[in-house]
């Protein structure tokens, strides 16, 4: 079954091409992106499955391991396939609905849909892959997918802040390709199993050099402060669905690719302290930030930006509880924090902005939004017994346990960070839904289609059932904690 494993990557890219081919025929193209991104989701659960007795391991073009391109679908790699399959097929139907709604005028779907499957193949493509370039190859193809959607629509504002994501996007890629290239220099080698060995050969030195240009590109992808500036200004300005697909996948292949390279490639903890600092100046800054924001989009960025402190939490542990903890925490957030932006989306298109100071007496005029609003904000928040507390509450625990003075300081942070969360989105909840409507002139409100508010419950159920099936989930995610940690299943899977 391992010709399996290259197809999230191949449909979404032969999706790209028969969609740019029917770019006068906006239904066909519609039909072919959600018929290729269910296959999408349909392989990649098969996947999962598949890679409960071992990772998959293709060579692409039968070339020998290691001279050619390996794709590997561990689990890992196949959990992350899946959240990611469903939140942007997810998103596609919200994008088809709002383009439907709108009269398709800031959805150019001749663009649009091939560019959003070049988007998902990119992501799929670096989930997947088994070598630094090739997971280089990954970022490039999503980076520049996401050149194109983030500047939809060609307005002024759009243009400005695409500008300075395209500038930070290239900076990372340059210092990624520098890595790559001083790895290959000092090793002779790019496929990570390989790697395993040959980096532990190297002086300590050599390595932390290596280390850290990798975790400085990583960082800037991820959006960890201080390298997280560009984030907050770039994001909200595009359109909702692009904003929310963004915003839920695109730092976590920055996460992920911190996973993978700090477990596989440089184990041991070298650089836990700096990891740990990096995540409670992130959490810390970048909630503040967001308590002092009166625009949901731009609140919802600096959240973003916090959440990511937590995923980074649970790296720095370098324990099998603190990656358990840290893997569910990010594919819980994937779903959450697209969720809330799909949300916000809606609800720019129903009080005419995203300003709470002209948005109010949304809960009694939209009860449905105020209930797609309310649960994942209590899920982001961490309010008990939904997905978001029990994602904290495993890496608070893992903090607990390593003891370390630092740990437990990122145990407070991690708490004080969840109380202004809630208090965030409670101050959201109070202002655009409690009060009572605000006086004066406001914008028509846009309709929303029911494909639009179909996809954004979706997702809202999407994020109860991972507290529904919580259980087997961290049962999963610990097990992949534990292959990580070792090495040799990867290694022994790529290196037979």
């Amino acid at each position: 079954m391992t010709w399996l494993v290259p197809l999230p990557v191949v449909m979404p890219l032969l999706g790209a091409a028969a969609t740019l081919l029917m770019f006068r025929r906006p239904r066909v193209q519609r039909a072919i992106s959600v018929s290729v991104l269910t296959a999408t989701l349909l392989v990649s659960g098969m996947l999962l499955v598949l890679a409960a007795d071992g990772p998959l391991v293709v060579a692409v073009g039968g070339w020998p391991v290691p001279m050619g391109i390996v794709l590997v679908a561990d689990q890992l790699a196949t959990l992350m396939l899946v959240v990611s399959s469903a939140v942007t097929l997810c998103v596609l139907l919200y994008s088809i609905g709002q383009g439907g709604a709108d009269g398709d005028e800031e959805h150019p779907l001749s663009v649009y849909h091939p560019t959003y499957l070049i988007l998902t193949a990119g992501v799929t493509n670096a989930f997947l892959s088994g070598d630094l370039f090739n997971l280089y190859v990954g970022f490039e193809i999503l980076l520049a997918a996401s050149y194109v959607l983030i500047t939809l629509g060609g307005t002024e504002t759009r243009i400005r802040a695409g500008t300075t994501y395209v500038v930070v996007s290239l900076l990372s890629s340059v210092i990624f390709l520098a890595g790559i290239g001083l790895i290959y220099a000092a090793t002779g080698t790019l496929n990570m199993a390989q790697l395993v060995e040959r980096l532990d050969a190297l002086p300590d030195g050599v390595r932390l050099v290596l280390q850290g240009m990798l975790l400085l590109a990583f960082g800037i992808k991820a959006a960890i402060f201080p390298l997280s500036a560009w984030l907050p200004d770039s994001y909200p300005t595009a359109p909702a669905p692009v904003t929310a697909v963004f915003a839920g996948l695109l730092t976590k292949v920055g996460v992920y690719a911190i996973i993978r390279t700090e477990t596989l490639l440089f184990p041991g903890g070298r650089v836990a302290d700096l990891l740990m600092v990096a995540a409670l100046s992130t959490m810390v800054v970048g909630i503040l930030g967001a308590v002092a924001q009166s625009d949901i989009k731009r609140l919802l960025s600096f959240t973003l930006v916090s959440h990511i402190g937590y995923l980074l939490f649970g790296v720095g542990l370098a324990s099998r509880a603190g990656l358990s903890a840290a893997v569910f925490y990010t594919l819980h957030h994937i779903v959450v924090q697209t969720t809330l932006f799909l949300v916000a989306g809606l609800i720019e298109r129903r009080g005419g902005s995203t300003a709470l100071d002209r948005l109010g007496g949304l809960a009694r005029t939209a009860p449905l939004l105020a209930v797609l609003f309310f649960l994942p904000a209590l899920n982001l928040a961490g309010i008990p017994p939904f997905s978001g507390f029990l994602g904290k509450l495993g890496l608070i625990q893992a903090g607990a346990g390593d003891g370390s003075a630092l740990s437990w300081l990122l145990v407070g942070g991690s708490a004080v960070t969840s109380l202004l969360t809630l208090y965030a989105l409670a101050r959201v909840w109070n202002l655009a839904f409690w009060r009572t409507p605000v006086a004066g002139p406001v914008a028509a409100p846009l309709r929303s289609s029911r494909l639009m508010v179909t996809s954004t419950a979706a997702l809202v159920v999407a994020g109860m059932l991972f507290t529904v099936a919580a259980g087997p989930l961290y049962s999963l995610t610990d097990t992949v904690a534990a292959d990580l940690l070792a090495r040799s299943p990867y290694v022994r899977a790529v290196l037979p």
